[in-house]
């Protein structure tokens, strides 16, 4: 179900992930503060990066894409994000898997990244759910979710198994399809 489509706007370009992509990558997770909330640092050595690719990046096509961020101005791979967990029977999926490089984060990338994914979500896709969750104290993260217009349902507890052994509690928020119109035009707003 998924198209393997370049989604641009006058500021960001969101391509799907491929070997090109990598080197960019590993610059933009050179920054620790960047892996603070999230499960695994795949950008620690080339190798890793290069071992997440293969078997993370490019598994189950018909379940996710994965998209390098690019800044336009200057041709910079920046981060990257996805769309997954496709479910094709209740026509909803999740955005997620962000990372933003240190120097990029709070600028117009995030908020044109995911204003890309949700219009490729909604308006292409025709899905009716879109999913976010965060770590329930990475208020950094739900403050951007939030600022999408996507709305705050609780939390799931012990919802997923950390590096460290811990668990995390996730916050979860989402859009659906009678709430986008109105989203997308404040998102058109700000871009």
């Amino acid at each position: 179900m998924f198209t393997q489509h370049i989604h641009k706007t006058n500021k960001v370009v969101l391509e799907p992930l491929n070997h090109k992509h990598l080197n960019g990558l590993y610059k933009a997770g050179k920054h620790p503060k960047v892996w603070q909330w999230v499960l695994v640092n795949y950008t620690k050595t080339p190798e890793m990066l290069k071992e997440w690719f293969l078997t993370q990046a490019q598994f189950n096509k018909n379940e996710q894409i994965v998209f390098a961020i690019i800044d336009t101005n200057t041709q910079q791979v920046v981060g990257t994000t996805r769309l997954f967990k496709l479910d094709k029977h209740n026509l909803s999926a999740e955005i997620g898997h962000t990372f933003i490089s240190n120097d990029w984060q709070r600028t117009y990338i995030n908020t044109h990244a995911k204003f890309l994914l949700l219009k490729y979500a909604f308006d292409d896709l025709n899905l009716v759910r879109i999913t976010f969750n965060t770590h329930e104290y990475n208020q950094k993260s739900r403050n951007a979710i939030a600022r999408l217009g996507a709305r705050f349902e609780g939390l799931a507890y012990k919802d997923r198994k950390l590096s460290n052994g811990s668990y995390r509690n996730t916050a979860k928020f989402s859009i659906v399809d009678e709430q986008w119109p109105n989203i997308k035009l404040q998102l058109e707003e700000k871009l």
